[in-house]
């Protein structure tokens, strides 16, 4: 098959009446119709793939014009070239119509930024967990046309070429990761501008800005020349992929011999031709537009940024008022485009990463995060009949992607927050919940407007931002028990023997725990300061070699600035460490103070020692420091008073360096999946943890630390001013017996509301027994539809590798509220 043709769907079975046009006098009921669930299936059951069309592609683009245009235009003319001539994909019974790659679940490659050798498709088509197929053909094609151009100029190999020595050292100890060598770097989140204004709108500003240029006076003039061009050819780019959707749509209803399914193929022409050239002006067009605009950001660029809608309701509600009021849309044919919308994007999966971490089973999950309910730009609250829709859907169609959460103010109705709390009921992870009345302050703290805190939200995991005006740049991760390790090992990595510290004193001469925190927060220091200096620098060429021109046009104030989302562009301009492990790193220190410094149980000397052989021989000492250690999460002083402490160092060790943008970096305490990762690189943990056990993850616990129950932890974790970070994550357990009776919903909804206000972030929920964990581990086959919520996502349990579930199961299960 060429990799240019376009796919005509296999044989479709008849529409299903009443589906789309109300006038056939059969309306949807509830739950999912049968167009919803033909699209389901093919969805769940289709196998990812790897599709080597757009590095063809781009490829081919670049072998025969680098060097004649500037980067921002070259940029641009690639994205362009690829809108041209990518595989046009529409499948029967689709409503919402457009694909990155050739099919669903086919996702493209990235070789400017990552170039996948041969040994990574081998790997990630033949892995236990989440493989890839790819084709014997497609490798070889791969091997022979893009591998060779792209060795040695892709933006990974520019960092490692140039990164000093001793960050190489401390990035392979797994002391902090870096996100720009794997993919690009931010979450971005989009406000409400593209329902106002479509491409050729957008083209019409940028033409005002060039003409308004100063080649006299201003020296950067000629790069904002280039960069406005690159975003005029941009619009361009997405007006003639949407364009190249109504052909197509057009020739399939002349050949469709179901009428119903002509029309509404003609009537996805009709879309196609409308947005994104011109704005919205129906419910079908506004999603319909968010969908071009997802695909032409994550087609330009992204290697696994999490693209999202933002407030996607209240974007969609005054569509949906309007339309209701009008009598031309139903609530079962809003739901069944919404519907339709989620699994779209849940036919998008991750691009898979390169090198070593090609052998981790990830995750599928592309983190785009729906954002339902919260607060409007004025303080009001943002809930509407689309937020009740879009919880039915969460609940109904019950699929891994698009993430989603519930955000909960003052001014939320109890009644959305119950309706929320049923759905959580279901086990699903999903949705998470966030506190507006926080994030907000957290996002006027760091200089945004109060409309525009508000207007803010989640992008992806638990991170916020200013939608639609942020680039919010994520760095990687910060191992902070790693850090201690090193610092009782006088800077020294015991797992390789390398050094990749500061040298902070042999920790058997240190006479009082202060004297030992002292020398942890010098390494502390150290190593943010070493990760800062190279992710600046990392920053800069990022942004030379990899700009996006499409997505600056939808970001506030590119286009007026002349710059690119990577270069300034945007209205704020935020870097983010986001720090690992506060529970494993405050019970391990409690475990020094309380065991070595104050009741003397062993010595310094003893106690490195049992680390250094992972308690072989010493699990009487291991018992002592896991039993009879004052843990974070128990609302206990003596350990909470710790973390406070560290949480304020890692504030001062972060918040307000110098980014390249005149902005500052800031912290926000998210693990991802990467506290699995970190705990591989970390010996054994004074806290009693063994080598290689995962660590605790985000602003949670240890696993089985917190033993006085959720409202103990709620309490330890509100001691901590949430308004600091750019987010915080707290994973709860519950079992399902908890949640069976209406008054089980109003007492989780009373958690979360009291949580909310003492201060709290952030929280989520897996309901789910350790039984149906093992039950699930031993018979896959009978939970193929297990959804676990694992740090800022829900995965499929089965789709986990094994110590990623381990994880899961060891996460404290709570009985009681």
């Amino acid at each position: 098959m060429s990799h240019v043709e376009t796919i005509v769907s296999p044989q479709r079975k008849p529409a299903a009446e009443g589906n789309f046009y109300p006038d056939n006098g059969n309306p949807i009921g509830p739950g999912m119709n049968p167009r919803i669930q033909r699209l389901r299936k093919l969805s769940v059951e289709t196998e990812p793939s790897l599709s080597i069309e757009r590095a063809l592609h781009e490829t081919a683009f670049y072998k025969e014009n680098y060097g004649k245009y500037a980067i921002p235009v070259l940029r641009a003319l690639n994205f362009l070239d690829h809108c041209q001539k990518k595989t046009i994909y529409i499948g029967d019974d689709e409503l919402i119509v457009g694909e990155r790659g050739p099919k669903p679940k086919a996702v493209p490659t990235f070789p400017e930024l990552t170039c996948h050798s041969v040994e990574d498709f081998q790997i990630l088509r033949s892995r236990e967990q989440q493989r890839y197929t790819i084709s014997d053909e497609d490798i070889e094609t791969y091997a022979r046309e893009v591998i060779p151009y792209w060795q040695g100029r892709t933006v990974r190999e520019r960092i490692f070429s140039h990164v000093p020595d001793e960050w190489r050292a401390a990035y392979q100890a797994g002391l902090f990761t870096e996100f720009m060598e794997q993919r690009a770097p931010g979450h971005t989140a989009l406000d409400g501008t593209i329902y106002q204004c479509g491409m050729l709108d957008f083209k019409r500003r940028i033409a005002e800005r060039i003409v308004a240029l100063d080649f006299l006076h201003d020296p950067e003039a000629t790069d904002k020349l280039e960069e406005l061009k690159a975003m005029e050819i941009s619009c361009d780019a997405v007006i003639l992929f949407a364009e190249r959707h109504a052909e197509r749509a057009e020739q399939m209803a002349e050949e469709e011999v179901d009428p119903q399914r002509a029309a509404e193929l003609r009537e996805i022409a009709r879309v196609c031709r409308k947005v994104p050239a011109h704005k919205p002006d129906s419910f079908h067009e506004a999603i319909q537009m968010y969908w071009f605009v997802h695909l032409g950001t994550i087609t330009e660029l992204n290697g696994w940024d999490a693209m999202n809608p933002g407030h996607f309701d209240q974007h969609l509600a005054p569509f949906y008022a309007r339309e209701i009021a009008a009598g031309t849309l139903t609530r079962e044919q809003a739901k069944e485009l919404l519907c339709c919308f989620w699994i779209k994007v849940n036919n998008h999966p991750a691009p898979p990463k390169v090198g070593i971490t090609a052998r981790e089973s990830g995750t599928y999950n592309d983190f785009t995060n729906l954002n339902i309910g919260g607060i409007t730009a004025d303080g009001r609250d943002g809930v509407s009949e689309v937020s009740y829709i879009m919880l039915e859907i969460i609940e109904e169609l019950h699929i891994l992607q698009p993430g989603n959460a519930v955000h909960v103010s003052r001014v939320t109705p109890d009644r959305f927050l119950e309706a929320a709390c049923r759905v959580i009921r279901q086990g699903h992870g999903y949705p998470s919940v966030f506190n507006p009345d926080i994030y907000v302050v957290e996002l006027l703290r760091q200089g945004k407007s109060l409309r525009d805190a508000r207007e803010g939200g989640c992008s992806g995991c638990i991170e916020v931002g200013a939608f639609g005006k942020e680039a919010f740049i994520l760095t990687g991760y910060l191992n902070v028990p790693k850090i201690l390790e090193i610092t009782l090992n006088n800077g020294v990595d015991p797992l390789t023997g390398k050094r990749v510290g500061i040298e902070t004193g042999d920790p058997r001469d240190f006479e009082s725990y202060e004297d030992l925190y002292a020398a942890f927060v010098r390494q502390l220091n150290h190593i943010v300061d070493l990760k800062i200096r190279v992710s600046n620098y990392i920053d800069r060429m990022f942004a030379r070699y990899a700009p996006a021109p499409f997505l600056s046009v939808v970001i506030a104030d590119c286009i007026d600035k002349g710059r690119d989302y990577y270069g300034a562009g945007p209205r704020y301009n935020t870097n983010y460490i986001q720090c690992t492990g506060l529970g494993t790193v405050t019970d391990s220190l409690s475990a020094l103070k309380t065991h070595v410094f104050e009741q003397r149980t062993c010595s310094m000397d003893q106690l490195l020692a049992a680390l250094a052989k992972n308690f072989e021989g010493e699990e009487f000492l291991r018992q002592t420091l896991v039993n009879k250690t004052p843990c974070f999460g128990n609302d206990d002083d003596r350990a909470d008073d710790i973390a406070l402490q560290v949480y304020a160092d890692l504030l001062k060790a972060i918040d307000g360096k110098p980014n390249t943008k005149g902005e500052s970096f800031h912290l926000n305490m998210l693990s991802t999946t990467c506290h699995i990762y970190f705990g591989k690189m970390l010996g054994a943990t004074p806290n009693g943890r063994l080598a290689g056990k995962s660590i605790s993850d985000g602003t949670s616990p240890s696993h089985g630390a917190d033993t006085h129950g959720p409202s103990a932890v709620i309490r330890s974790l509100t001691k901590l001013d949430h308004t600091m970070s750019g987010g915080t994550l707290l994973n709860q357990r519950f079992l399902p017996s908890l949640l069976k009776r209406d008054e089980d919903i109003r007492k989780l909804a009373a958690l979360i509301r009291g949580y909310f206000t003492l201060g709290g972030h952030h929280i989520q929920f897996n309901i789910v027994d350790t039984a149906t964990l093992r039950a699930a581990q031993a018979h896959p086959e009978d939970y193929k539809d297990l959804l676990v919520r694992m740090a800022g996502y829900s995965d499929y349990f089965n789709d986990m590798n094994v110590d990623l579930q381990q994880e899961i199961i060891e996460r404290t299960e709570n009985e009681g509220f």
